[in-house]
C-alpha cells in the first residue's frame, strides 16, 4: 500500500461501535441519504447529529421510491447477460463470436 493511501486509512480514534453503526443506518435510510462508514466513534457521532439534524422522509415518500426503483430494475433487464447470438459452440467449446468492427 503506498503512502498516500496509509495516510488516508489511519484512524483518528477508536473504532465507531456497532451500536453507532445500526443508529446511522437507521437514520440514513429514515432521511433517504447514504453515508460514509465512519472511521472512528467521532466521526460517527458527527455524521450522527447530521443526519438527526435532516427532516425524514415520508413512509410514504420511502415505499413509493423503493416501488419506483424496483419497477425500473424489473423493466431494465439484464444488460450483462450473454444472449444467444453473441456466442457459437455448445457447452465446454462456446466462445464468443468474431466482431465485424
Amino acid at each position: 500500500m503506498s503512502e498516500h493511501h496509509k495516510a488516508d486509512s489511519s484512524k483518528s480514534g477508536p473504532p465507531p461501535t456497532s451500536k453507532q453503526l445500526r443508529y446511522l443506518r437507521q437514520l440514513a435510510l429514515d432521511r433517504g441519504v447514504s453515508f460514509t462508514p465512519p472511521n472512528s466513534k467521532a466521526d460517527a457521532s458527527r455524521q450522527i447529529a447530521a443526519l438527526k439534524a435532516r427532516t425524514p422522509d415520508s413512509r410514504s415518500d420511502r415505499t413509493r421510491e423503493i416501488r419506483n426503483v424496483q419497477r425500473d430494475m424489473q423493466s431494465r433487464g439484464d444488460a450483462a447477460r450473454v444472449r444467444d447470438h453473441e456466442l457459437e459452440g455448445h457447452g465446454s467449446t462456446a466462445a464468443w463470436k468474431e466482431r465485424n468492427a
